[in-house]
């Protein structure tokens, strides 16, 4: 993949809230890394977007602080307004290229099953992305998943079964499923049995109510008939 660049401005937090910032067109940010200090800044809402959408969090970012010369850095974090959306603070971590990191990297399903294409199975995809270790300069931004490999309905592919460029190593179990194809039957199956134990705790919850109800009421009369006395 190209060199991808994105310019970010110094920000002194005296100067301007977060929420100032935002107002202007502007994301807040910060960078932090490896022998690096931290540094508060600003990145235009809509260059960040733009680079984001090619480099997500898996692909290494030159970035250009105050015109000076750029660092190499990954998209740690960031956060969201849960209401309107939009990006309202960026991570930037500033790799060493000597020094493996950890990230995730997203998952590209490719090819045709054929369980699910002449058996009728259903595609279940349990993950979207792994948790990687490697040397910056081996980051790519996804490891394919060939779907081809699911021929019959007992077939799974395992995080062992996925092909990983050089260099790269990945964290999760290596049993971790993947992908795999059920039945369509046991799919539409699955939901009535779940409503069913659903349905007999209820029962037993209400049947136990009653029961202690009817104790309850025993003992109530138990104790009106020795005042009588």
């Amino acid at each position: 993949m190209n060199e991808i660049k994105l310019s970010a401005e110094s920000r002194d937090k005296k100067n301007g809230s977060a929420k100032q910032v935002l107002s202007t067109g502007y994301i807040p940010a910060v960078i932090y890394g490896s022998g690096a200090k931290n540094i508060n800044l600003k990145i235009k809402k809509n260059d960040f977007e733009r680079v984001f959408a090619a480099a997500g969090e898996s692909n290494l970012i030159d970035l250009i602080i105050s015109g000076k010369q750029a660092v190499k850095v990954i998209v740690k974090d960031f956060q969201e307004n849960a209401v309107k959306g939009g990006v309202t603070h960026i991570d930037f971590y500033q790799v060493d290229m000597k020094k493996k990191i950890t990230t995730n990297i997203p998952l590209d399903f490719i090819g045709k099953s054929k369980a699910v294409k002449e058996l009728g199975g259903i595609l279940i995809k349990n993950m979207d992305e792994v948790e990687v270790e490697c040397l910056p300069g081996n980051l790519v931004n996804k490891i394919e998943v060939d779907l081809s490999k699911l021929n019959d309905l007992s077939d799974i592919i395992r995080v062992s079964d996925l092909s990983l460029p050089e260099g790269i190593s990945i964290i999760n179990e290596q049993s971790d499923v993947v992908a795999s194809v059920v039945e369509l039957r046991a799919a539409v199956e699955e939901k009535p049995q779940e409503e069913q134990a659903a349905g007999e705790k209820t029962e037993a919850a209400e049947e136990s109510k009653e029961k202690e109800g009817e104790v309850k009421g025993e003992n109530v009369k138990g104790e009106v008939k020795k005042e009588k006395k």
